[in-house]
């Protein structure tokens, strides 16, 4: 489950965006440059191949660790897309382009938010949508719905097999799992499916917080936001955490973990963006990264813990906090919310920024390992991280913050 939000303003886009899925499916960032294709070249998308194009454009995407396509991503024309599941009336298949082929597919194909419209539309309408989209449970399928951007102009696509719908927007607007264009939703939604996923509840802090955002700092923090005003979710036996923007799994039918979350502010004649590159914001860092800037942060991760990629490293930290977020986030919250707003102001390298980013995260996760006690949440919830801990060979202290505590 995922939430996305635009505010279009008279100088400037802003967009955000938190991808939710399953708690072990890392998600790595991707830089892939400009490219020239020879004619007749094939593009090998998640499941199936279409026709290559001649060029494709520079794109950082944040993609789960087995896809082609991406969760959210951007291009060097400052072109900004995010993707959210929608759960319809109409066939799912068994194959075709997903969601996420058809996010990456608009960003290396088109210059604008408009031309990346088309693009999506053009290539649903010829090969469809479909296939597995999960990890946990690959058969999981779903139709889509994009908020696609540039520093002009932001459109809601919604999506229904082959059936679409477009809006332009003004002001500020978000979408998640449900469709909402008025007519094209009345025809299609499932509305069975569309109430479990909580989209309703999350949609409307979302959309009332990005028509009160005064800039990237306040989207930050929207994306932070448990619904509780304080560090602790709030656990449902039946959908666990996903009541508000950062969600938090241990339902029983239905779960689901943010995994990486995305900040863009983007103009005619810039873009800058902000990203995670790791789960849970309300424990991680925003930190700058550009197009056409590739970071080295180590080997790419899976489903299995990692201490050399960032976004395993992060899980020490995050998964330790979160077993009594209201005593244990509080010791690093503030430390991290004024590195942001120095780098807002004055923006740093990407580069120099995830170094000290690393040095925090390493310093916050000793001490919240040293000062973890009783995990407070309910038996349910204590239960389901304890599978995905085992599955994922999560280590009850990992070996260099074991070398590292005092």
């Amino acid at each position: 489950m995922c939430d996305t939000m635009v505010i279009v303003g008279s100088d400037r886009v802003l967009f955000a965006k938190n991808s939710d899925r399953d708690p072990n499916e890392a998600q790595v960032l991707t830089w892939q440059p400009r490219q020239e294709h020879r004619a007749g070249g094939r593009c090998r998308a998640t499941w199936i191949e279409i026709d290559q194009v001649g060029e494709t454009h520079a794109v950082l995407l944040s993609r789960p660790f087995w896809m082609w396509g991406a969760e959210i991503g951007a291009n060097e024309h400052g072109v900004v897309i995010g993707n959210e599941a929608v759960f319809t009336k109409e066939p799912y298949a068994t194959i075709g382009l997903t969601g996420m082929d058809l996010l990456r597919l608009g960003l290396e194909r088109a210059a604008t938010a408009a031309g990346a419209v088309t693009v999506i539309t053009d290539l649903l309408e010829q090969h469809g949508q479909g296939g597995g989209c999960g990890h946990e449970h690959r058969e999981f399928t779903y139709h889509n719905s994009f908020i696609v951007a540039d520093g002009h102009e932001a459109f809601v696509l919604e999506t229904a097999g082959r059936h679409w719908a477009t809006e332009r927007v003004t002001g500020a607007r978000s979408i998640s799992n449900g469709l909402t264009i008025d007519g094209f939703a009345d025809r299609h939604a499932d509305r069975v499916r569309t109430h479990f996923s909580r989209c309703r509840t999350r949609r409307a802090i979302t959309e009332a917080a990005a028509g009160t955002a005064a800039g990237v700092g306040d989207l930050m923090s929207v994306l932070r936001d448990h619904g509780t005003g304080g560090w602790a979710p709030h656990y449902s036996p039946v959908t666990g955490a996903m009541g508000a923007p950062c969600v938090h799994p241990g339902g029983f039918a239905a779960a689901s973990q943010t995994t990486a979350s995305w900040v863009a502010q983007l103009t005619p004649a810039s873009a800058a963006h902000w990203v995670t590159a790791t789960a849970a914001p309300c424990t991680g860092l925003f930190k700058p990264v550009s197009v056409t800037e590739p970071l080295d942060l180590g080997p790419e991760p899976v489903d299995r813990f990692d201490d050399r990629c960032l976004w395993w490293r992060h899980e020490a930290l995050h998964r330790r906090a979160m077993t009594d977020p209201a005593r244990l986030v509080p010791r690093f919250a503030a430390e991290r919310d004024a590195v942001e707003a120095l780098w807002r102001a004055q923006r740093p390298q990407p580069e120099a920024a995830f170094a000290e980013a690393d040095r925090l995260l390493e310093a916050w996760t000793v001490d919240v390992t040293g000062a973890a006690g009783h995990d407070v949440r309910p038996p349910w919830v204590r239960h389901y991280w304890a599978n995905r801990n085992r599955r994922a060979g999560f280590p009850s202290v990992p070996a260099s913050i074991a070398g590292a505590r005092p």
